[in-house]
């Protein structure tokens, strides 16, 4: 029995990926990538926008086009979308056998049999019960990193947003279960450890009254193999001072972190639901980067929000442009459905949404391309992830580049070393948004 898996979405539903393999993997299943070797495929979807909406529910109808023209002898629909239209799949995606909702991935194991008896079956669990912990994986994200999901759910409410009600009210997962998986996952050779969830400052206030990820990144830095840690996601309004003096203090953790903004005008913030202001979000910057003057700095943005106006774009671009944010990604805005922007007036036409992206996009390439020749001359650590092929070059990461998302570096060397070493490079030279680099003794 050979089962397939496509994990689509963020790196959040990839760890419930790497769990569902886990949990197989104990009961004998083998894996395969090869949809023409399957018996069994698992679609771990997607709904956060319109485009991952369309992106899992084509690779659900391409699949069960598999179960009449290939060898594929079941399916089965987990993660957003399968919790979000578990109604709707099961009457228009009819190929799907089983459909597992985003809080009983560990019922996994029970789908499988239930394709092999030929069930159809609907495994849904109240979304705000305990979150899914404490499972053994097998870490798929390739090289020497893993992320670490350290909590379930948002209690956020951003107007735009459809997180809340499709994984629940926000739950943290116990402080000792993160650090047994994060030692477990240091014995398996991770090197990188990447800290995840719908946010992750606000870490701890449900089951210990207060924020607690100084406390945790603290009792992840004392695991000895662990040589990086890397936190995604913060709030801004979430950052503490004590969390700054933590990053500041502990050396394994990156002077990297996320922090999702979405917009910089306060009409279009107030809109949205956000926590923060224009003033606010330049405070908080401003002490990151007086505290912390090596931060590297990443964030998001919503491009043509309903409402908006070419005046709130032109904040947004005077914003960014002062801010000089080191990485940036720019959304359209997506109406989804049951959230209340998708009913606000003065929705925004796709052209003008798509128009606004575009000049954001124009602006931060600029920004990212000086940001890249300004590390010219310096010298640190980078993670090796493999070769150029027939070439003596490696490529790496610097600690301002999360994997899949941001730059790498190009290091020309006669030495061999192998991926997950740590080597000291100095940057010689720069190329759009990577590095070229010579290896110091």
């Amino acid at each position: 029995m050979k089962i397939m898996f496509v994990s689509l979405g963020c790196d959040k539903n990839l760890v419930d990926t790497e769990m569902m393999l886990g949990m197989l993997s104990e009961k004998g299943y083998s894996f395969t990538d090869d949809e023409n070797e399957a018996d069994i495929a698992v679609v771990n979807t997607c709904c956060f926008i319109g485009d991952a909406k369309e992106e899992s529910i084509n690779q659900l109808l391409a699949l069960g086009e598999k179960k009449t023209t290939g060898n594929l002898k079941g399916l089965i629909a987990t993660g957003c979308l399968a919790q979000r239209y578990a109604k709707e799949i099961r009457e228009d995606i009819p190929e799907v056998d089983v459909i597992v909702g985003t809080n009983a991935i560990d019922q996994i194991v029970q789908a499988i049999e239930d394709v092999n008896l030929h069930k159809k079956t609907d495994l849904l669990r109240d979304i705000n019960e305990v979150p899914i912990f404490g499972k053994k994986r097998i870490v798929t994200a390739g090289g020497y990193y893993a992320y670490l999901k350290i909590a379930e759910g948002c209690d956020k409410h951003c107007t735009y947003c459809i997180i809340p009600k499709v994984r629940g009210n926000y739950r943290s997962v116990p402080m000792d279960t993160l650090v047994e998986e994060a030692k477990a996952l240091a014995e398996q050779g991770i090197k990188e450890l990447i800290l995840v969830a719908q946010e992750t400052t606000l870490y701890g206030v449900d089951l210990y009254g207060e924020k607690k990820l100084p406390e945790l990144l603290k009792k992840l830095c004392a695991i000895p193999k662990l040589y990086w840690i890397r936190i995604l996601y913060c709030y801004p309004e979430e950052i503490t001072d004590e969390l700054i003096q933590v990053i500041k203090d502990e050396k394994k953790i990156c002077h990297y972190l996320d922090i999702p903004i979405q917009h910089a005008s306060d009409t279009i913030l107030r809109k949205m639901g956000r926590k923060t202001s224009n003033s606010d979000l330049r405070n908080i910057i401003g002490t990151l980067r007086k505290e912390i003057p090596d931060i590297c700095l990443r964030t998001t943005l919503i491009a043509g929000f309903p409402g908006e106006t070419q005046e709130d774009h032109e904040q947004v671009m005077e914003f960014i442009d002062e801010m000089r944010f080191d990485r940036l990604g720019v959304f359209t805005y997506s109406p989804e459905e049951n959230t209340p922007a998708a009913e606000f007036p003065n929705q925004i036409e796709e052209d003008q949404k798509e128009e606004w992206q575009g000049e954001l996009m124009e602006l931060q390439q600029e920004i990212a391309f000086d940001k890249a020749a300004d590390m010219i001359g310096w010298e640190g650590y980078v993670m090796i992830e493999g070769k150029v092929a027939d070439e003596n070059v490696f490529v790496g990461r610097t600690y301002k580049d999360a994997p899949n998302v941001d730059g790498l570096v190009f290091v020309s060397s006669d030495e061999e070393f192998l991926s997950g070493d740590f080597v000291k490079i100095k940057v010689t030279g720069s190329y759009e948004y990577d590095l070229i680099g010579e290896v110091l003794t």
